[in-house]
């Protein structure tokens, strides 16, 4: 068993589900702390106890057990380390997430964005940066991952048409996650995310490059992150934030900033993403046919009623995630079966048939 003062680590988020395992630890060593990740470098792991941020390293035993469970450790996670006889600090070992926003590379491997998160802001710029279907596939992997999404919309001070903008948001998301249009860099505009940030809350920041969400980061908190303007003509954000780290409010919450994501494949079953389009599924289970795909069936309740561009985005967020999950033999024969369909398809184009 660790011990550890429950209020000192709630200040970086500590929760009963955390501090419940961290008894079970078998360790019994006075000098362990129980601590939480705040940065992770490539020769480095920073981790805090509540008071201090410092420098730690991994047991390369702990390193091949994470490895051997397709993860490693992440911004958020809970952790216990030990020092040396040099003052070396240790991670030894690693509490499971209760929750863990992930992204699945384009060789499939699975990317850890966060750790025991509660609340992620998803920050969308209302100038060039708006994109609604990104902003749709962003928060159906925060869903799938049971994290409580809320739409933040930057930039409201200087773009066009915000209530069109907002307007066309709540007609496509659910009704239950939460919009705001704010200007992230004054505090009396980011005041409406109060409800989030109480004692013990920890919150992600999740958005494109240029979006605000530094600027946002350095408002809620004590944090002094870069900022930097977007670039002129396609209004893309440079990459002003190149890590994800930690940082601490001043009523007891804890945000973790990221670095912005242009792409991004969904770390869940086709299944599990299906049901975060809640709507879609309310729909679907009036369908003439149960296997309904919602393309050309006849009896189809989902076409007429979802705005198409939404039922697009949807259809390409189920493929990319049965596409990651599948083995190298289905992805030949998915080829395969596509190769003789098209030709099939030019073949009729020929005799003059389509």
């Amino acid at each position: 068993m660790i011990a550890f003062d429950f209020a000192q680590l709630r200040l970086i988020g500590l929760q009963q589900a955390i501090a419940g395992a961290a008894t079970q630890l078998d360790i019994t060593s006075p000098a362990a702390q129980l601590m939480r990740v705040s940065a992770v470098h490539r020769d480095s792991i920073g981790v805090h106890d509540g008071i201090l941020e410092q420098p730690g390293q991994i047991l390369p035993r702990l390193l091949h057990e994470l490895l051997a469970q397709d993860t490693v450790l992440a911004v958020g996670d809970w952790v216990a380390a030990e020092p040396d006889v040099h003052g070396t600090l240790w991670i030894r070992a690693h509490l499971s997430p209760v929750t863990q926003i992930a992204r699945r590379g384009n060789d499939g491997r699975r990317q850890v964005l966060a750790s025991n998160v509660d609340t992620a802001l998803l920050v969308m710029g209302l100038d060039e940066d708006f994109n609604p279907r990104r902003l749709e596939r962003y928060l159906a992997i925060v869903l799938a991952a049971h994290v409580t999404p809320v739409v933040v919309l930057s930039k409201a001070d200087v773009a066009d048409d915000v209530p069109g903008k907002l307007a066309l948001l709540r007609q496509r998301l659910p009704p239950h996650v939460p919009v705001f249009a704010i200007d992230t860099r004054h505090a009396y505009d980011v005041a409406i995310l109060e409800p989030w940030l109480g004692a013990g809350q920890t919150l992600v920041l999740l958005g494109s490059s240029g979006a605000g969400k530094s600027s946002l980061t350095n408002t809620l908190s004590a944090a002094q992150q870069t900022t930097n303007a977007v670039r002129h003509g396609d209004g893309r954000g440079r990459h002003t934030t190149t890590a994800r780290s930690l940082h601490l409010c001043a009523d007891g919450a804890c945000i973790i900033d990221t670095p912005g994501l242009r792409s991004w494949q969904a770390d869940a079953d086709a299944q599990t993403l299906a049901a975060t389009f809640d709507d879609i599924a309310a729909l679907a289970a009036t369908c003439q046919f149960r296997d309904c795909r919602h393309t050309a069936e006849p009896g189809c309740a989902v076409r007429d009623a979802i705005d198409a561009d939404r039922l697009r985005n949807y259809h390409k967020l189920l493929r990319d995630a049965r596409r990651g999950t599948e083995t190298p033999l289905e992805r030949i024969s998915a080829r395969a079966k596509w190769k003789v369909t098209m030709k099939a398809v030019k073949q009729r184009g020929k005799d003059g048939l389509v």
